[in-house]
């Protein structure tokens, strides 16, 4: 008998990036990362609106920011790198998932974070950097 696994997360999912992409494309692991300069063995999202706007905002790339909504094509899991190393019981409401995530909408308007709020976070980001503090395990 196949035992069925509970859901994480119900969701709504959404992923933020500055990659410009469309209504039914597929976001897949092994592409290049969006903060590392390294192909991820995974595919990041969340259920959070807050955590996909860092998304957006902090992708390295110079193109307009989005967030879209995107549907797990598989199983998926809590993001070890937020979950178990800044934020244990996953608030921030982050999974990976080494399936597909189907894009099904763009969210057409959303309020940015300050710039003064985002440069801070990158500082942040820098000064983790400069520890060799800022891991993703993937």
């Amino acid at each position: 008998m196949h035992e069925k696994k509970e859901m994480l997360d119900q969701g709504p999912f959404f992923h933020g990036t500055k990659a410009e992409l469309n209504i039914g494309d597929l976001l897949e692991a092994n592409y290049l990362s969006n903060y590392q300069k390294k192909k991820s063995n995974y595919i990041y999202f969340t259920a959070t609106l807050e955590a996909a706007k860092w998304g957006a905002e902090l992708a390295a790339a110079s193109a307009k920011e989005r967030i879209y909504i995107v549907e797990p094509s598989g199983d998926f899991e809590n993001d070890p790198n937020l979950t178990d190393q800044r934020f244990p019981g996953n608030p921030t409401r982050s999974y990976r998932s080494k399936f597909p995530l189907k894009i099904v909408a763009e969210l057409g308007a959303w309020e940015r974070h300050s710039e003064k709020e985002i440069n801070h976070m990158l500082s942040s980001l820098k000064k983790l950097k400069e520890e060799g503090k800022n891991v993703i395990y993937d």
